[in-house]
């Protein structure tokens, strides 16, 4: 590209004019600001639903998160769904409006209402103006304290839900991830099976059902409800009497706390091929159980698992994807599954990505070839520096709204850690040494504790996988 000529650039066209040019000086950036994750003040009203509430300035949306204790392993033997159909119909009407009212209601409010089921229980998920806050808290409490849970609107919701179940089990990544849980986990184990059910338990499942699941496990005593946004702005009493007048009108019956059962998992060295034939694409999905969030071990693990896989400068990506093509990007995660008030919690720690048909063997191969060389080498202390950077560095871009304060707030509330886990979570990444992550992460995926998941074409994939001798092969159908 050639310079422009100086005649015709701003400063000379100023100068042929006689006339001279005043430059701005260039903006600099300013000193950094201290930044804490936030703690929020907690409370519990009168009907014994807790509250954590976090005044954030200048979040005009205020996000609320109201976490329910109605577990997927409370579902009732051949029910399995029933949690998602009832997280899903509490948006369709109560004892005041229709489904159609209740949806209109909401957007005049601006808001929006969401809800899931998940291992631990039900999330409910509000977005509102802060300005429109005590009306839609008065609809969500409608929700929560008297959903109608119509006939017809149960039976809309049981087939949309299966509806979705083919598209599920065509997805190489959701199909992978069934048969993963199928495998670690025991069969007569709730978390074996897919969460949101299977069409044989869906198709069982009506308002009764539904309401009998709600009435036995959804009340204010074993709730709590997160608040997170600029709540300056509230009148006549504020957040406080606005959660009091609405959610506090919320009442239930009192019940001792169910026991849940302990996770136990097979993590024996074997390979899964779900058979798509004609697949151009191989998914893996390679995975354990390990560590959750209140083993101490944690932070040192999150730090050397992502050190591994989290980003596009990760080892898995440096020779998956940049060194040898054989993928667009994998990853190295660790998700929580369900932690326990005992600390019998655990985590899947995974590996995931998918790569082109034909090179589904050496890719596996280059991949346990990192880990063997991760467990003998160790990381680079570049890798734990550029790891801290990004996990730490970048938490108040992170946290920049109020709906991922809320929802991290949520998630310990959920795994019954303290409102200040998450500040102190980043003090101990910001100390954790190259050693501690490399032992982590070693632990977390053992080359030879890895149950491995392949979805594809098993007439090309399965003789190179086996001359591997990462486990036994077995094949399955792919529906």
């Amino acid at each position: 590209m050639s310079e422009t000529p100086a005649s015709t650039s701003p400063a000379g066209i100023a100068a042929a004019a006689g006339e001279s040019m005043e430059f701005h000086p260039r903006p600099a950036g300013g000193a950094p600001k201290p930044w804490a994750f936030p703690t929020p003040e907690r409370g519990t009203l009168s009907n014994g639903l807790t509250v954590l509430s976090c005044h954030r300035p200048g979040q005009e949306v205020v996000a609320v998160e109201v976490d329910l204790r109605a577990p997927l392993d409370a579902e009732p033997e051949g029910l399995d769904g029933v949690a998602t159909i009832m997280a899903r119909a509490l948006s369709e009407g109560t004892d005041k409006h229709t489904a159609e009212e209740f949806a209109a209601e909401l957007e005049r409010c601006g808001a929006t209402l969401d809800a899931n089921a998940d291992h631990a229980g039900v999330r409910v998920s509000l977005e509102v103006p802060v300005s429109r806050l005590r009306k839609a808290l008065g609809l969500l409490a409608d929700a929560l304290r008297a959903p109608a849970f119509p006939d017809s609107e149960i039976e809309r919701l049981v087939a949309n839900r299966l509806d979705e179940i083919p598209h599920e089990l065509a997805n190489p990544a959701r199909r992978a991830a069934k048969e993963l849980s199928r495998e670690l986990f025991p069969a007569e184990a709730r978390m074996s099976r897919p969460r949101q059910g299977t069409e044989e338990t869906v198709r069982r499942i009506d308002a009764a059902a539904v309401r009998a699941f709600y009435e036995a496990h959804v009340r204010p005593a074993t709730a709590t409800a997160v608040v997170v946004g600029d709540l300056d702005g509230l009148r006549d009493g504020g957040v406080e009497a606005a959660l009091a007048e609405t959610l506090g009108g919320w009442t239930g019956a009192v019940v001792d706390s169910r026991a849940m059962p302990p996770i136990t998992a097979d993590d024996t060295g074997r390979v899964v091929i779900v058979d798509r034939p004609g697949a151009v694409q191989t998914q893996l999905l390679i995975g354990r159980v390990g560590a959750d969030r209140h083993d101490r071990v944690w932070p040192a693990q999150l730090l050397g698992v992502y050190c591994l896989g989290g980003t596009l400068t990760s080892r898995l990506d440096r020779v998956l994807r940049e060194e040898k093509g054989y993928t667009y990007g994998v990853r190295a995660f660790g998700h929580v599954l369900r932690s326990a008030e005992d600390g019998s919690g655990a985590a899947l720690l995974a590996i995931s990505g998918s790569v082109a048909t034909d090179v589904t063997g050496p890719a596996l191969a280059d991949l346990w070839q990192v880990l063997r060389t991760l467990a003998a080498e160790g990381l680079t202390d570049e890798e734990r520096d550029v790891a801290v950077q990004n996990l730490v560095g970048v938490a108040p871009l992170r946290y920049e709204t109020a709906q991922a304060v809320a929802e991290t707030l949520a998630d310990q509330v959920e795994e019954h850690l303290p409102d200040d886990y998450q500040g102190r979570l980043y003090a101990q990444l910001a100390e954790t040494g190259t050693v501690e992550a490399t032992a982590a992460a070693v632990s977390a995926l053992p080359a030879d504790r890895l149950v491995t998941v392949l979805v594809g074409d098993a007439s090309q994939i399965a003789d190179p996988v086996r001359e591997l001798g990462i486990g036994d092969v077995k094949v399955v159908t792919g529906g």
